[in-house]
């Protein structure tokens, strides 16, 4: 069984189609055309070879597989290519033939085909980051005011609300789309150089041709090609593992709240959604599972890309290549995902009661903070501290409300005579009070997300 079988389950048809074979090929395909035309139209080449080159730049028109398996032993996808193509001009005009591919390199058009197909990866993450952003605003509206218990190092800590903590989901991930959207406008440019990156082979004219081709092909020219100055090409490739690591914090917290014991949200439901081979009770967070292993890889194939920046030279040797070989790995685990986690998020199920039933049943131990807090400038910090440190491990031992605790001691202690009142601790208690704060912030973070100017353009990648 192809090892493909399960690259792809993990992601999406769209984004494997993009960086396919066929796809492949015809970015690069998109590149010679556009060379040729540039050169008829600077005079380096007679206009009707130019055209002769544009009609046969069609993948359908070649064995891709061919291709692709000639490249191993060529050393690059290049050379098959711009052979085959060659061979094919030459079919239908002898002379054309020989100004295919004329000045330029192998690394120009894989490069600058690799960057036409990230641009259309990029589209697709952008898009679906919009939906899933949006999704999760629409669900931290609806429960800004919901109770949560928040955890730390895996434990209750004390009460937040399920807004508060949808949006500490939401921020990355808006903040990923903005990084992306930078380092893409600064990364996808023309690959164009020739040989040693001086277009020499062109003569006079080649900055002018360049320039044509990075107009035909809608990307910037940069000032020099980047042939072996990687530094923004795997910064865009570092954020692509950054957004997998914001969808794995939204996934391992949507696996955890959806564990039977906890049971506070689950994963929308649908037939043969999740199910397991031996056991007909059981609803698998598969989504969370697609994102946590995106997660899981992409710190790897990152590591890659950076290990691969010191290249020999003009023209690397080994590193570029094994950059090529992770790139669109990267992709395609991210967009996997993305779209998992927004399809999720969109039908989310929000058991607020469970919620409330699982604060409850801590028996008051979340307050423990508050009220420590408000007996601090009676008592001293530490002595508060440690009255209430042993005053729940009293309730614990007893299975009684922290609340009853207190107010008992407070009643009988002379210590806290004038310090507090029944009534006063019974208040700190309260939900609404305890979840005020997580709720002010919460209110505050989602209008500066949905008031941001930039999340609801169109990328200029």
């Amino acid at each position: 069984m192809s090892a493909f079988v399960f690259e792809g389950f993990l992601s999406t048809p769209e984004m494997l189609e993009v960086f396919g074979e066929a796809s492949v090929l015809q970015a690069m395909m998109d590149f010679e055309a556009a060379l040729a035309g540039a050169q008829a139209a600077e005079g380096l080449l007679p206009a009707g070879a130019a055209q002769t080159i544009a009609s046969v730049c069609k993948a359908e028109l070649y064995d891709v597989g061919a291709i692709v398996a000639e490249s191993g032993r060529a050393g690059s996808l290049a050379i098959p290519l711009v052979n085959k193509l060659t061979e094919t001009v030459a079919l239908f005009d002898r002379q054309a033939a020989g100004y295919v591919h004329w000045g330029s390199t192998s690394q120009d058009v894989v490069d600058t085909g690799l960057v036409l197909l990230t641009r259309r990866a990029l589209a697709l993450l952008d898009r679906d980051l919009a939906r899933l952003t949006e999704a999760l605003l629409a669900l931290a509206e609806a429960h800004l005011d919901t109770p949560v218990l928040g955890r730390t190092l895996m434990q209750p800590a004390q009460v937040v609300t399920f807004g508060y903590k949808v949006l500490g989901w939401a921020a990355p991930l808006q903040r990923c789309r903005h990084r992306l959207r930078e380092a893409a406008g600064r990364a996808l440019c023309l690959q164009l150089g020739g040989a040693v990156g001086t277009l020499s082979a062109m003569g006079a004219p080649a900055h002018a041709v360049a320039t044509r081709v990075a107009a035909l092909l809608q990307l910037p020219r940069p000032a020099m090609a980047w042939h072996t100055q990687r530094d923004e090409w795997v910064a865009l490739g570092a954020e692509v593992g950054v957004l997998c690591g914001a969808l794995g914090k939204l996934a391992r917290d949507l696996s955890l709240l959806s564990q039977a014991e906890i049971a506070e949200v689950a994963e929308p439901a649908a037939s043969g959604r999740g199910g397991s081979t031996a056991m007909p009770h059981k609803r698998n967070p598969v989504a969370s599972m697609v994102a946590l292993a995106a997660a899981l890889r992409a710190p790897q194939r990152v590591a890659a890309l950076l290990a691969a920046m010191p290249q020999e030279h003009e023209r690397g040797l080994g590193n570029w290549q094994a950059e090529l070989a992770e790139w669109a790995g990267l992709f395609i685990s991210a967009h996997g995902a993305l779209k998992a986690m927004a399809d999720a998020a969109q039908g989310l199920q929000v058991d607020a009661c469970r919620m409330r039933k699982n604060i409850d049943a801590l028996q008051g131990l979340v307050f423990t903070e508050a009220v420590s807090m408000h007996l601090a400038p009676g008592l001293g910090r530490a002595a508060a501290h440690g009255w209430l440190e042993r005053l729940s491990q009293q309730a614990v031992a007893q299975r009684r409300h922290l609340r009853e605790v207190v107010i008992e001691a407070v009643q009988s202690e002379p210590a806290l005579r004038g310090i507090t009142t029944a009534e006063q601790v019974a208040a700190l208690f309260e939900l609404p009070a305890a979840t005020a704060p997580a709720a002010a912030i919460a209110r505050a973070q989602l209008q500066a997300l949905r008031g941001d100017p930039a999340a609801n353009t169109t990328p200029s990648c």
